[in-house]
């Protein structure tokens, strides 16, 4: 009985410093709710992203443990797959809470450690707002909330990890 005791103990011990990575970061395929009904959701397409020159987020991404999948705006457009099928590729986030002055430095929300993780998504993650601020949210959910429902989920911040927005340089 010891014996066994003493494994599992040493054992907890070990994976105690293991850092488990996070979905953060991660390529995902950007979805949007299907039009077909045959599906939930479909991939979205390069039509639907126009320029790219806009935040991009989507809800109900498998590719994701939040089932949240981000594009931001600096960005460079992504694809996979050919011809019909192409769709575009964002990063996996979750929401968060800007300033959080309780979590410690080591334990930051949005710190990127997937494998998979592009370099430029690795290089700076932030807790931001995107696409809205919180008035937009609050005032749409208040004014129609089975449509708010629809589209946002339960969703109630408009703050997700995303990377940090930073103007492109200037060109002489």
């Amino acid at each position: 009985m010891s014996a066994r005791l003493a494994l599992l103990v040493g054992a907890a011990l070990l994976c105690g410093g293991c850092e488990v990575p996070s979905d953060i970061g991660k390529p995902c395929v950007l979805v949007k709710k299907s039009q077909s009904g045959t599906t939930k959701y479909d991939p979205v397409t390069l039509s639907d992203i126009g320029k790219g020159d806009k935040d991009f987020i989507s809800f109900g991404s498998l590719d994701c443990e939040d089932l949240i999948c981000v594009r931001d705006a600096n960005s460079a457009v992504q694809t996979s797959g050919e011809g019909d099928g192409l769709r575009v590729l964002g990063y996996c986030s979750k929401a968060c809470q800007p300033n959080d002055t309780n979590t410690p430095q080591l334990q930051d929300p949005c710190a990127v450690n997937h494998p998979d993780a592009a370099a430029e998504v690795k290089a700076g993650m932030s807790c931001r707002a995107l696409l809205l601020d919180q008035a937009a949210l609050d005032y749409m959910r208040a004014k129609d909330p089975v449509g708010y429902r629809q589209t946002f989920g339960d969703n109630s911040s408009p703050y997700f990890c995303a990377s940090k927005t930073e103007a492109p340089p200037a060109s002489n």
